[in-house]
């Protein structure tokens, strides 16, 4: 039995503009120690996906589909048996570091808090154990700072401490929600490399969110593009990143800096803009943006199309987008 099975989940909020469909009938499947991320533009519906898992949408979402982790069905779960997952068999790291820890609080206490509630430990012992924590995920003199407030760490260490606090059931899944935000480039990479680490380590199942296809690439076994609250094509990393096969996936690599390139060359553009969820077509989230369009992309949700090794593309067009591939290359 897989960790995490998803089948057409769908997530309908109410927005300024009506109703909106901000997931679309996603599904997937995590097993027990696999590694997988979440890429797309701003808005595409990687962020509400996961929050979904974790019981943390808006009051007005409306959730249709089945989310079942460890055979157990969440959709529907009321918030109590919520709670008994949440932070206890599943954790997540969250995207901003200065804003994610509660200013008012020690850092003994918010990291000591899943224990208490989900282990029963004793402050006493939960002391000891957050201790072991901050000093496995890098927090310098960190005996002597078990008592400080998140305002008295710089980003990178808020970020160690949230990567703590997420850890300190040892959950079987952790979820990473863009871990690098607001972080320079070298604390970032400590970040994931930490991620990494431990996920290794502990053998936990990761889900990593991220609109960067390097972090992506370097970091989980397989992926799903999504766009418009759609999964648009997904697989082994290593194989969607080398064959590439949907428009906006090769959009997305095509709007990449290139080494090399001559100062000031400008990037290549997906054009048009994102639409609003509520203004998304019927057919094809994408449809409109890419030059394969034609009407019935419009009108007509694309099925999943098997390429080899488990990737799959959801374009109704794709022999003539992989025709003209072969013709660019």
């Amino acid at each position: 039995m897989p960790l995490l099975e998803v089948d057409n989940l769908r997530i309908g909020l109410q927005t300024q503009g009506g109703p909106a469909e901000a997931v679309r009938g996603i599904g997937f499947t995590l097993e027990r120690g696999e590694t997988m991320g979440i890429v797309g533009e701003s808005g595409c519906g990687k962020s509400i996906t996961v929050q979904s898992l974790m019981g943390l949408l808006p009051s007005n979402a409306k959730v249709t589909g089945s989310i079942r982790f460890e055979g157990k069905e969440l959709v529907g779960l009321d918030e109590r048996e919520m709670c008994d997952i949440r932070g206890d068999r599943i954790g997540m790291i969250f995207q901003e570091p200065m804003t994610a820890l509660n200013p008012v609080h020690t850092i003994v206490r918010q990291v000591g808090e899943p224990l208490r509630l989900h282990r029963g430990l004793s402050s006493a012992d939960a002391r000891k154990e957050v201790l072991a924590l901050l000093e496995r995920v890098g927090i310098p003199d960190a005996a002597s700072r078990l008592d400080a407030y998140p305002h008295q760490f710089s980003g990178g260490q808020r970020q160690r401490i949230g990567i703590a606090m997420a850890l300190a059931c040892g959950p079987d899944l952790l979820i990473a929600d863009e871990p690098t935000t607001a972080l320079d480039v070298t604390i970032q990479k400590q970040i994931l490399d930490l991620i990494k680490g431990l996920v290794a380590e502990r053998g936990m199942a990761l889900i990593l969110i991220s609109h960067d296809l390097g972090v992506i690439a370097q970091s989980v076994s397989k992926v799903l593009v999504m766009y418009g609250g759609s999964i648009v094509e997904s697989g082994p990393t290593a194989t969607v990143f080398a064959e590439r096969a949907h428009p906006y996936t090769q959009g997305l690599f095509a709007a990449r800096p290139a080494l090399g390139a001559p100062r000031g060359a400008r990037l290549a553009t997906i054009r048009g803009s994102v639409p609003e969820l509520v203004d998304l077509p019927a057919g094809c989230p994408f449809a409109g943006r890419c030059s394969f369009t034609v009407d019935a992309c419009h009108t007509t949700r694309p099925p999943a199309m098997q390429m080899r090794h488990a990737h799959e593309v959801r374009c109704i067009r794709l022999d003539e987008v992989i025709a003209a591939t072969a013709v660019q290359a």
